[in-house]
């Protein structure tokens, strides 16, 4: 049975990338499995996702230290990662439990290739929950007071865990700017699409006294621009005029899960990469 790998890949466009990303793979008995590369003439860059599978006695270890060459004459960002493997995930919530439920589920079932390795929250209210999956709760409670000690406990979490994805599912806490840097492109975060619109307590509510049409959630990679993060994946529905606050919440509810198991997904599956403030998805 042969093993399967994701190379990922960024670098100023020029000819020959995709020949020699191939030819590597030939070379070292590999076999491509499935290619997708992307050019932006607006950044001058060139993005590609290759997952390929090789026989023992290759190993991950291996195949980095070989293709550095290749990486190196094109002044790549690359990375090699098992494909085979789930990825190691914290997700954080605090009041509002649909995206945790709904990510917690899809892991069990299997449509989520990851392993979540703790749930974190400032609450307690999702203790009993998170247990009946048989995943470990940690309550890491935040104030003004603690908030620098607070972070450090989680970080100290995703080292010692190497966890390689943290999510919050509805966790509604700020983080701090060094937090953000430390897990740059490691932190996804799900919120409702009326930002910057509107602000505050109740958006639902303040949109169904505008008369909104369109409702929608946003995933996005967190940055210390509150909210502004590469958008990875958005959702939308369309409401009438007769849909209540209620049930504006619940129609939104439903849209962020499903806005935030896409990202999730495509991250895990090492189908994202940055190109500057935007996300390239090869879904």
């Amino acid at each position: 049975m042969t093993d399967q790998y994701v190379l990922t890949l960024s670098c100023p466009d020029k000819q020959g990338i995709v020949h020699a990303v191939s030819s590597y793979l030939f070379i070292t008995g590999c076999n491509i499995e499935d290619s997708q590369q992307f050019g932006d003439r607006d950044t001058g860059l060139f993005f590609m996702r290759v997952h390929f599978s090789a026989e023992a006695p290759v190993t991950v270890d291996k195949l980095r230290a070989s293709f550095a060459a290749v990486g190196d004459s094109y002044a790549m960002d690359w990375q090699i990662n098992r494909a085979d493997q789930p990825m190691r995930v914290v997700l954080m919530v605090s009041k509002f439990g649909h995206c945790l439920n709904d990510l917690l589920f899809r892991s069990r079932i299997g449509a989520l290739p990851v392993e979540i390795v703790a749930v974190v929250s400032n609450h307690t209210d999702f203790e009993e929950l998170v247990g009946s999956y048989g995943i470990p709760f940690r309550h890491i409670p935040v104030t003004k007071e603690n908030k620098p000690e607070a972070e450090a406990e989680l970080l100290d979490l995703v080292r010692s865990e190497n966890v390689e994805l943290v999510v919050l599912a509805r966790y509604m806490q700020v983080l701090s700017d060094d937090l953000c840097k430390a897990l740059s492109g490691r932190i996804i975060n799900i919120h409702h699409s009326f930002l910057p619109s509107f602000k505050g307590a109740k958006p639902y509510h303040q949109a169904h006294a505008r008369g909104v049409k369109l409702i929608g959630a946003t995933a996005h990679y967190v940055t210390a621009d509150l909210d502004e993060g590469p958008i990875i994946e958005q959702e939308v529905e369309r409401v009438g005029h007769e849909v209540t606050p209620d049930q504006l919440v619940a129609i939104g509810r439903d849209v962020e899960c499903q806005a935030l198991a896409r990202a999730v997904k495509w991250h895990a599956e090492r189908r994202i990469l940055l190109n500057g403030r935007r996300t390239v998805v090869f879904a």
